[in-house]
Formats: C-alpha cells, sequence, structure tokens
C-alpha cells in the first residue's frame, strides 16, 4: 500500500526526525501525485488488486509502466491559506490543529522560487516576504 513519511530538519545539528507517518492515501499523498505526476492512487489500486508494477501501463504515455520513476528537476512547495474573516471565533495564532482553508501549490527550480510563487497565489496582492501583514512577521505573537 501507499505510504507518505514527514521528516523535520534541525538546521543546526542537520538532525532529522519523523514528525508524521501515513500508512494510507492522505492529502499528502495528492499533492505528491499532483506534484510528480504520478498515480499514487491509481497505481496503489492496481497493486491492491494483485497487478504487478511491470503490467500497469501509464494511463497517459500508454507506453511506459508504473516501475518508472517520474523524474523531477523542480521542487514543489504546498503553503495553506487562512481566512481569519470567514472564522472570526477562531484564534489567529499559528499552532499545531488545521485552520487553513484551503492550500496552493507553488512549482520553481529553486525553494525560494516556489515559495514565493506560492506565496503570491495565496493573495495576489502581496508580492513576497517583505509585503506580508504585520501579525504576520513573528510567530511567537
Amino acid at each position: 500500500g501507499e505510504c507518505n513519511v514527514q521528516f523535520a530538519l534541525n538546521p543546526k545539528s542537520n538532525e532529522y526526525c519523523i514528525i508524521e507517518m501515513n500508512a494510507r492515501l492522505s492529502r499528502s499523498s495528492a499533492l505528491a501525485s499532483k506534484a510528480t505526476g504520478y498515480p499514487l492512487a491509481y497505481v496503489a489500486a492496481k497493486l491492491a488488486l494483485g497487478i504487478h508494477l511491470p503490467e500497469i501501463r501509464n494511463s497517459v504515455t500508454k507506453k511506459t509502466t508504473a516501475c518508472f520513476e517520474p523524474s523531477m528537476d523542480y521542487v514543489v512547495v504546498k503553503f495553506p491559506r487562512w481566512d481569519m474573516r470567514k472564522f472570526s471565533r477562531v484564534s489567529a495564532s499559528i499552532g499545531s490543529s488545521m485552520k487553513s482553508v484551503g492550500e496552493v501549490m507553488g512549482i520553481g527550480r529553486k525553494f525560494e522560487e516556489a515559495f514565493q510563487k506560492a506565496i503570491r497565489m495565496v493573495d495576489d496582492s502581496i508580492d513576497g516576504f517583505g509585503d506580508f501583514p504585520p501579525h504576520f512577521n513573528a510567530l511567537n505573537d
């Protein structure tokens, strides 16, 4: 079956730790499929039916099989979209519980490009890091 693992990196020590693991299709799986063009749910369903990877044809090319790994020369960033006006009684503080009303996906050759694109897609009046409203500047407020 399908599984996704999320890691956190301590940039000071380069130490990694697992922060979440889902042994099922998840929202992250949908992002991975969109980002890579690899149909995870489709392939997982075929495997569950007993069909082997070399027998599963790519639904787009009809030539390659599910054994082929997608080639990625780009970076994808998932960025949440918050609408605090929509939920006026919810705290605007960022925490561990999900408060987003949606998400966008930024694609670029480097992380910075993908991140900037994601920010602009959340709100086209924001050009990037410098134009955030003041309440976004400090995460500890």
